[in-house]
């Protein structure tokens, strides 16, 4: 469970000195970089992201750890790794007196890069080029392609971020609401779900969200539209909410000082997803969508993380396949 003073923090800290379009990705390099300096014991921080991972030498060192990894859960379970995407092929990396934007350094981008495409085949929409974390063009993209990685890994049982590992907590609830057709979440089964986690991972492990004061946060953020008729945002369960004219069902957690919306296959928080969202913020801010209702949740394919002790690289239990 989360720390109560990280739960407290989190309404005061939630509207940040910057846009909240930016928070967004603020809130993925904050739950990256801990994962990283958790994995490799680093000292990558989020206001300094991409500079310290621009040598490229933390990536290709992942990228390797991913595919012994890889190799290791095929071993132990080839029914499994037979329905899977396994990487196999060793990058090949420069490690010492790498200069940032040197030639070495654009070499070993470029090696991730290459993997990250063959080997693990992600997708173009997700991937980044090598100038854009060497002269920092598009962070998103280079965030938004360290998170598939990570995902990728958790699949082999490798340590995944906080996002992800809230992914697999939402996507095992929706599995758990399917099957019995029932609206309202089971809170017994995620209590036991979350204690089969940790003691699967150790005593120390990436805690989740606390989810009892998540409402009184959610609440916060709401208020400060004050229209006589607020955006409609109304509690299911815990963790759950209707939104808008469509009462388009949204999960919500607590991730650090940020309030995340689960939407589609990514994050966003709930100041940009409501700054997007809500008609009177919206006009406030000339960016309102086509039309004031929200769009429905499509949920991604299951994705799995497994919580791990903290020696790294670090494995936990191995998820099931596909």
């Amino acid at each position: 469970m989360a720390d109560q003073s990280n739960i407290q923090s989190a309404a005061s800290k939630s509207i940040r000195p910057f846009r909240s379009s930016e928070e967004y990705l603020y809130a993925m390099k904050e739950d990256l970089a801990e994962w990283f300096n958790t994995l490799y014991e680093l000292d990558v921080q989020a206001d300094t992201f991409l500079e310290s991972l621009e040598t490229g030498c933390a990536l290709c060192q992942h990228a390797n750890n991913v595919n012994r990894s890889a190799g290791d859960f095929q071993r132990r379970h080839p029914a499994a790794a037979a329905r899977m995407r396994v990487p196999r092929r060793e990058v090949v990396f420069q490690a010492r007196n790498v200069a940032p934007g040197s030639f070495i350094a654009r070499d070993n981008v470029s090696n991730f890069i290459q993997w990250c495409r063959q080997d693990l085949g992600i997708q173009d929409v997700l991937m980044f080029e090598t100038n854009d974390l060497v002269l920092k063009k598009n962070e998103k993209n280079f965030v938004l392609c360290l998170l598939e990685v990570a995902r990728r890994g958790a699949k082999f049982g490798m340590l995944a971020p906080m996002l992800i590992q809230m992914e697999e907590e939402i996507e095992e609830e929706m599995r758990d609401q399917t099957a019995s057709g029932a609206l309202g979440v089971h809170h017994e089964g995620r209590a036991s779900r979350s204690q089969a986690l940790a003691s699967a991972g150790g005593a120390q492990r990436l805690a989740l969200c606390d989810l009892r004061n998540l409402d009184e946060l959610v609440r916060e953020i709401l208020g400060c539209c004050t229209c006589p008729s607020q955006f409609p945002m109304v509690k299911v369960s815990e963790g759950k909410y209707k939104v808008g004219d469509s009462n388009a069902l949204i999960f919500v957690r607590v991730l650090r000082s940020h309030v995340m919306v689960r939407v589609g296959g990514g994050w966003d928080t709930l100041e940009h997803y409501l700054d997007k969202h809500d008609p009177c913020r919206c006009a406030s801010l000339c960016e309102c969508p086509p039309g004031p209702q929200s769009p429905p949740l499509t949920p991604p394919r299951g994705r799995f993380a497994s919580p791990v002790p903290l020696r790294g690289p670090r494995r936990g239990r191995a998820p099931p396949g596909r």
